[in-house]
């Protein structure tokens, strides 16, 4: 399942007529990132961005954040299931069990959801908000022999401390008799979406979201004044998606040449393929490149996902291994593609002389296409 879906994933990047958008789709599951060294989310992982993100990528920003908070693959890398409310029935019965495990409440989606996916490191929450948080779904009225558990209707909001942004959004939950559990579900449900909702539209998301989005398709050192307009329109369109890539698009400092961002090895190897028409071969052949480059599809390795800068990239080792990779692509191309005509109609004025130079003087077909692919321009988007 997993080869399946990145080799699809891959297909789509390299033929689609549209590659901001998947270039967009790539960096929101980069931003909500799940990775398959967890073998719980090996099968998952690609589903994800096939079902949760990639449809609402032109949607808007709290649609996308209560799919990818709710989608299974998110669950499971961050131990969701792993929660058991310390008075529940469940709790209480591997309590009587006698083995000396601890259970309790697992904050790791309620902090990754804070630090990473909205408000950010910086955003004003405290160690309170990350446990008021994870508690909300597990505060639940004790299970009784024969009984739906009684359920507590969402009132009054809860009084929160100084500076909480997210405990001003659970409710106080009060008993109300003769409820059923699945009306219960439904509430608390409710109450979960409507804190993701609330931290959507937040200042300090806004900011922390536009900024990654910047450095991604700005600069590494994003431009204040792109941020600020990224943020504004973020803020005033409630987080309309197609109206924040807007305002991206039309910054100036997105348009400023020498081009400022180095790819990425995944960057690398699509435009490669996209450039030089290069046919996918068998399934595991064609994610080859991508573990040799040091990328490997959907495999971060951590929550905080990828990293989106030049200097996590360009160190000389890893410099050789593109031109090892891009020699080893020229040769087998030889002389189907003429890289003296693609180098103008894929570098445009980023082209320099002294790459042109090089690649008219090549001694064969292949050794220009090597000379192309691993010039400083081919290397920067």
């Amino acid at each position: 399942m997993y080869i399946d879906e990145v080799v699809a994933r891959f297909s789509h990047s390299v033929t689609t007529e549209r590659p901001f958008l998947e270039r967009l789709t790539q960096f929101w599951t980069n931003h909500f990132a799940v990775s398959v060294d967890k073998v719980a989310v090996l099968g998952l992982a690609g589903a994800m961005e096939r079902e949760a993100i990639r449809p609402r990528v032109t949607g808007t920003s709290s649609d996308l954040l209560l799919a990818v908070e709710k989608h299974p693959a998110m669950l499971l890398y961050l131990d969701n299931p792993a929660s058991i409310g310390p008075n529940s029935q469940a709790a209480r019965f591997v309590g009587k069990r006698g083995n000396g495990r601890k259970v309790g409440i697992n904050e790791n989606l309620a902090r990754e959801i804070l630090e990473l996916h909205t408000l950010g490191v910086d955003g004003g929450y405290t160690q309170a908000d990350v446990t008021t948080f994870a508690a909300g779904d597990f505060r639940m009225v004790d299970r009784r022999p024969g009984q739906w558990p009684q359920a507590r209707e969402a009132g009054r909001r809860q009084r929160h401390a100084r500076r909480i942004p997210v405990s001003r959004s659970l409710p106080r939950a009060r008993r109300q008799e003769g409820a059923g559990q699945e009306l219960w579900r439904r509430r608390r449900l409710r109450q979960g979406e409507a804190i993701l909702r609330d931290l959507a539209m937040r200042r300090e998301t806004a900011r922390h979201i536009s900024t990654k989005l910047a450095r991604h398709f700005i600069a590494d050192d994003p431009p204040k004044a792109a941020v600020d307009r990224i943020t504004h329109a973020w803020l005033d369109s409630k987080a309309h998606l197609p109206t924040v890539y807007e305002a991206l698009v039309e910054s100036p400092e997105a348009w400023e040449q020498p081009l400022a961002k180095f790819k990425t090895p995944a960057d690398y190897i699509y435009s490669s393929y996209r450039a030089l028409g290069i046919p996918l071969r068998e399934k595991r052949r064609a994610l080859q490149p991508f573990e040799a480059l040091g990328q490997r599809n959907l495999m971060p390795g951590s929550p905080a996902g990828w990293p989106d800068a030049s200097a996590d990239w360009d160190g000389s080792s890893a410099l050789l291994k593109r031109i090892a990779w891009a020699d080893v692509v020229a040769q087998r191309m030889g002389d189907a593609r003429n890289a003296r005509d693609l180098a103008p109609q894929l570098l445009g004025a980023t082209l320099t002389d002294d790459t042109a130079k090089a690649i008219a003087r090549a001694e064969s077909g292949a050794q220009a296409l090597t000379l192309l692919m691993a010039s400083p321009e081919f290397m920067r988007r």
